[in-house]
């Protein structure tokens, strides 16, 4: 081997391990410090604090408004999603990539831009204000824009993760099973429903991480008022705006705590999904 090939050894096995520092650096900056300070700000007077902050009166009510929220929006994507997934995965038909770009729109599209297109549409001066305030229906600065918004923003999670496993999946063992005399509900629940479970558990996981942490759309809608209409991100902006600082980041790490738990249920999910694939 010459030395040029030996300089050219070294030169390329320095790549791998400045690009990991790259990679780990940016991590340290844009996540792990943030992190780190947020859980560091919200106990550094203490625990005692820290759960005083958590009793609070707005704090509660911004917690049982995002858990209402998640419990609200999460299954109604998930009936949206089986049922856009079961009709993209098994059948064909005109117009099938425009339906999926409009299940992939809420990635796409900013949630403040999405917030604004609901108060377009269903605020006082939107298309259907006159006709929902001449029924004394109140969705804009209500919970009912909150909903709307929410199951906006997080629409794409179930549908996504099961169309791909339907597709893999196949028909075979459905036809077969309405061979034998299975009706469509039968054959749902005991072919289709065990074969899609782990990616439909993903995509209601993921649903319910971004129910949870919605900000700019549900801002928009809310009108963000104390103990009404503020969920537990706007919370704590709120705090923060009005220096209530150790409210806002008490807030912050529960809301931090939460995605922890998300990041660990999907770890779990992908590794029996791996599992099975092997077996």
């Amino acid at each position: 081997m010459t030395i040029d090939k030996v300089k050219n050894l070294k030169k390329q096995s320095w790549v791998p391990t400045i690009l990991i520092a790259v990679a780990i650096s940016y991590l340290f900056l844009v996540q792990y410090i943030p992190a780190i300070n947020v859980f560091f700000e919200a106990f550094k007077k203490g625990s005692e604090p820290f759960l005083s902050n958590l009793t609070k009166p707005e704090f509660l009510h911004a917690a049982w408004l995002t858990l209402l929220l998640a419990v609200i929006a999460i299954p109604l994507n998930a009936i949206f999603g089986l049922c856009a997934a079961w009709a993209i995965a098994r059948h064909k038909f005109s117009g099938r990539a425009i339906v999926l770009s409009i299940i992939d729109l809420p990635f796409s599209i900013s949630p403040v831009v999405a917030g604004l297109m609901i108060v377009l549409l269903y605020g006082k001066q939107g298309w259907f204000g006159p006709w929902l305030e001449a029924l004394d229906i109140k969705i804009i600065f209500a919970f009912p824009g909150m909903v709307m918004a929410t199951a906006f923003v997080s629409m794409p999670f179930v549908a996504r993760e099961v169309i791909p496993i339907l597709e893999e999946f196949g028909k075979d063992q459905e036809e077969a099973a309405r061979t034998l005399g299975a009706n469509d509900w039968q054959i749902f629940w005991r072919v289709t429903l065990p074969s899609i479970r782990w990616g439909l558990l993903y995509g209601l996981i993921l649903t319910n991480a971004r129910a949870m942490g919605e900000f700019g759309a549900v801002s928009v809608v809310s009108g963000n008022i104390a103990n009404t209409t503020q969920s537990l991100p706007l919370f704590v902006e709120d705090a923060y705006k009005q220096y209530e600082t150790e409210a806002a980041f008490s807030a912050a790490v529960i809301l931090a705590l939460l995605a922890v738990v998300t990041l660990i249920l999907k770890e779990i999910l992908e590794r029996k999904t791996r599992i099975k694939e092997v077996e």
